[in-house]
C-alpha cells in the first residue's frame, strides 16, 4: 500500500502550491514597482503618490505573511528544535507531533481572533487611506493564519500516521506523481 496520497489529491496541492507562488510573486512584483515609482517620482517632481507609502506598508504585511505560508508548506518556517536533535526517530516523532500541533492551535487562535478583529473593522467602517476599507487590506491575516493552522494540524496527521514523515519536496516539482521515485514513498504529502 502506498503512502504518497492519491494523484488528485497531488494535482490539488501543486496547483494550490502555484497560486501561493504567483500570489508572493506578483505582491513583490507591485511593490517593487510601487517603490520604483515613489523614487523615481521623487526625483523628477520633488514629490510623489501621496498613496504609495501606505501601500508599501500594507504589501510588506502581505509579504511577510504569504512568505510564512510557503514556509510552513514544507515546514521550513522558524522553528525552535534544539530536543529532536538529541533523540532517537520516536523522540523526533513526538517532537514532530508536538510541534505542528501546538503552532496549529496558535495559528488557529492568531486567525480567530484576527476574524473578529476584521468584524470590528467593519462594523466601525474602519479607513486605511484614499477611502480605501482597511478591512480589505487586513483580510490576508485570517487567511494565511487559517491555512497556516490547518497545514500544521495536516503535519501532525502525518507525523501521526506515517512512518518517519517528512514534507514531501517532490510535490512541488512539475513532475507526474505516477513517476516519482519509489524511495520517496514512504513520505508525507507536502501539505
Amino acid at each position: 500500500m502506498s503512502l504518497m496520497p492519491n494523484p488528485t489529491i497531488q494535482r490539488t496541492f501543486r496547483w494550490l502550491h502555484h497560486m501561493e507562488d504567483l500570489l508572493l510573486a506578483l505582491v513583490l512584483f507591485i511593490m517593487l514597482a510601487l517603490a520604483i515609482t515613489d523614487i523615481a517620482m521623487r526625483l523628477m517632481t520633488g514629490g510623489s503618490l501621496i498613496w504609495i507609502p501606505p501601500v508599501l506598508q500594507v504589501l510588506v504585511l502581505w509579504l511577510g505573511l504569504l512568505g510564512a505560508l510557503l514556509a510552513s508548506r514544507s515546514q521550513e518556517h522558524i522553528a525552535i528544535d534544539v530536543i529532536s536533535r538529541f533523540v532517537g526517530p520516536l523522540g523526533k516523532k513526538v517532537c514532530g507531533i508536538s510541534g505542528s500541533l501546538f503552532a496549529g492551535i496558535i495559528c488557529a487562535i492568531v486567525a480567530r481572533y484576527s476574524i473578529d478583529f476584521i468584524q470590528q473593522s467593519i462594523e466601525y467602517d474602519d479607513i486605511a487611506f484614499a477611502q480605501v476599507p482597511a478591512w480589505t487590506l487586513q483580510i490576508i491575516i485570517p487567511f494565511t493564519f487559517s491555512l497556516m493552522s490547518v497545514r500544521f494540524f495536516l503535519h501532525t496527521l502525518g507525523f501521526i500516521r506515517i512512518p518517519n514523515y517528512q514534507p514531501n519536496p517532490e510535490l512541488d516539482s512539475d513532475s507526474d506523481p505516477s513517476t516519482q521515485n519509489r524511495s520517496h514513498q514512504g513520505q508525507g504529502e507536502n501539505l
